[in-house]
């Protein structure tokens, strides 16, 4: 009896212990499902957290491509057409979006708008006109601003998700006046073996730079080039290295730069940028993206000189419609001036201006004034169509131009052009750098010459000895050509892109040329093409001795209210900011 009641009591203690263990099992069991259901819904989680995040970088990048297509395409037309051009094809920038024909990576993507429109970019294009600094690698120049926003939106089709990707670019297309900078080439730009030089504010060129000075040549600020900044002589010209040092004012003096140009619609070769100084053919239209830009259709008033005729007359904003009668314009202007240029070894027909006598008339003259939109005469555009001997050559002079009338005064030729004497300076800053009295003033031309204030025509002919300059001060910024470098004749350089017809070092004591301005070199003579030869004084013929250069930035044209009447502005698009809007951001990282 007392055996058996043992071994039931084990019995049942066992069963007991089975029990326990089994659920103990069922109870680990359920644990480790919860926990691999968790694993499983964290993994699937994360991978669709991965999806997603996959998805929308996707289509942020295509987002920013897409913009990225845009902006080229704005960006090449701003520079070759203007901001007026761009403004008039929104709509067509709004449809350039990536497609197939590009990749066919594309076709998996789709874009749209901010309302939902598809194969849309948004654009918002906001007129300014803000003359403010440029900044980075402008410096310190300024420009007349507006800015775009191209905001794109993309997405991956068949994509469960649909996450939206989005990018907006902000750009300020900006319009430099070319008179920013001090000497601005769109030819090769040489200083040959010069002495001692100063450069007082931006240069560029877009080609090549060849610093090749005998003296120290000193940049006070930025220099930039589109191709290459050379310490050497220019290989297409005959002078050889004269090996003086260069000096670099700031850092920022880049070779590779972008090429700055005109919106003339077309290149900016040297033959196509001097058609803005030509009277245009007449089936043009003047507000073709090269009409705008040409001097002719610009400017206040016509002098237009044939065999038969002289013709003063209203520009294009009056339809040319009134004349100036001949007792008028017979005050300030005359045709029957003339001299020899040794340069160019011919006489030199002029029409000539006396910008005293102009200044005059323009105060009270009944005939144009009282149409002007201005009520002064600010730009003149003159042109000789008469026909030329072989001996003789065309070309505009002005003369008595201390004082410019009062709101200034651009003068535009496609023939050379002589400014004889002082030019637009005040008394008591003559052979200064001080411009406070001065009004804005340009010259476009084929070619400038400088005659100075001892300048006579009886003497033109003569030797050097008997055309002796004395110190000219010449304020006004200058457009105008040069003649190219060849294996057998130098362009002259930079210093001679004022030409010269006297001896400015007189019994060996030299003569001063004060020039505030700004020197524009963008084409080829087309009139004066006579080359450059040495001066006297280092071994070549009697054309001219050249003056001490007294040459600096008129720093009148930081401001817009004194830049000259018609100046030309340079297009460049500067990018001010690229973001991810964060709305968008938000919106996608909320549903995870």
């Amino acid at each position: 009896m007392k055996l058996r009641a043992t071994h039931q009591y084990r019995h049942t203690r066992n069963s007991n212990d089975s029990g326990h263990v089994l659920l103990m099992i069922l109870v680990m069991l359920g644990v480790a499902l919860i926990i691999m259901g968790g694993l499983y819904s964290y993994s699937a989680s994360n991978a669709k957290l991965n999806d997603h995040s996959a998805n929308y970088l996707s289509a942020t990048a295509a987002a920013e491509a897409c913009s990225e297509k845009v902006l080229a395409q704005i960006n090449a037309d701003y520079r070759n057409y203007g901001g007026n051009y761009v403004l008039n094809h929104l709509g067509t920038y709004r449809k350039l979006v990536p497609t197939g024909a590009d990749s066919p990576e594309w076709d998996n993507y789709e874009f749209m708008d901010l309302s939902g429109q598809s194969d849309r970019v948004e654009i918002d294009y906001t007129i300014v006109n803000d003359f403010a600094n440029l900044g980075g690698k402008y410096g310190a120049l300024k420009a007349f601003k507006n800015t775009a926003r191209i905001l794109s939106n993309a997405r991956k089709k068949n994509s469960l998700d649909g996450v939206v990707g989005s990018v907006y670019q902000d750009v300020e297309m900006s319009q430099i006046p070319i008179f920013q900078y001090a000497i601005f080439y769109n030819v090769v730009l040489e200083f040959t073996p010069l002495p001692n030089m100063t450069i007082t504010g931006p240069v560029h060129c877009n080609t090549n730079i060849y610093n090749n000075p005998a003296g120290t040549l000193t940049y006070k600020s930025d220099v930039t080039a589109s191709g290459t900044i050379v310490e050497g002589p220019n290989p297409n010209s005959n002078l050889p290295a004269a090996g003086g040092p260069v000096v670099y004012g700031t850092t920022n003096n880049d070779s590779g730069v972008s090429t700055l140009s005109l919106p003339i619609g077309t290149n900016n070769s040297p033959s196509a940028v001097h058609q803005v100084l030509e009277i245009p053919p007449v089936t043009e239209n003047p507000l073709s993206l090269l009409g705008r830009q040409r001097y002719y259709n610009q400017t206040d008033m016509m002098i237009l000189v044939s065999n038969a005729n002289v013709v003063v007359e209203s520009g294009r904003w009056d339809n040319f419609n009134t004349q100036v009668p001949t007792n008028e314009w017979m005050v300030f202007l005359s045709t029957t001036n003339s001299f020899y240029s040794k340069r160019e070894g011919k006489t030199i027909r002029a029409i000539q201006l006396d910008i005293g006598l102009l200044d005059e008339w323009n105060k009270t003259n009944t005939s144009i004034r009282k149409w002007l939109p201005t009520r002064d005469v600010r730009s003149i555009y003159v042109a000789d169509l008469s026909t030329m001997a072989s001996t003789n050559e065309s070309g505009v002079r002005l003369t008595n131009g201390l004082t410019l009338p009062p709101q200034g005064l651009t003068i535009a030729t496609p023939a050379p052009v002589y400014v004889q004497g002082d030019y637009n300076v005040a008394a008591g800053q003559r052979g200064s750098t001080n411009t406070t009295g001065s009004l804005p003033a340009s010259i476009a031309c084929d070619a400038i010459t400088i005659l100075s204030t001892n300048w006579n025509d009886a003497n033109s002919k003569q030797g050097l000895s008997s055309r002796l300059a004395g110190d000219t001060t010449v304020n006004t910024a200058i457009i105008a050509g040069i003649v190219a470098s060849t294996p057998s004749a130098d362009s002259g350089g930079v210093e001679n892109f004022p030409r010269f017809l006297e001896d400015w070092m007189p019994g060996g004591v030299q003569k001063t040329l004060t020039c505030n301005g700004s020197m524009v070199c963008m084409t080829y003579s087309q009139v004066a093409t006579n080359i450059w030869q040495l001066p006297a004084v280092s071994g070549g013929p009697d054309h001219y001795n050249p003056p001490i250069r007294n040459w600096s930035l008129d720093q009148n044209f930081q401001y817009a209210d004194k830049l000259p009447p018609c100046t030309p502005a340079l297009m460049v698009l500067v990018r001010s900011n690229w973001r991810i809007p964060a709305a968008f951001t938000t919106n996608i990282l909320a549903g995870f």
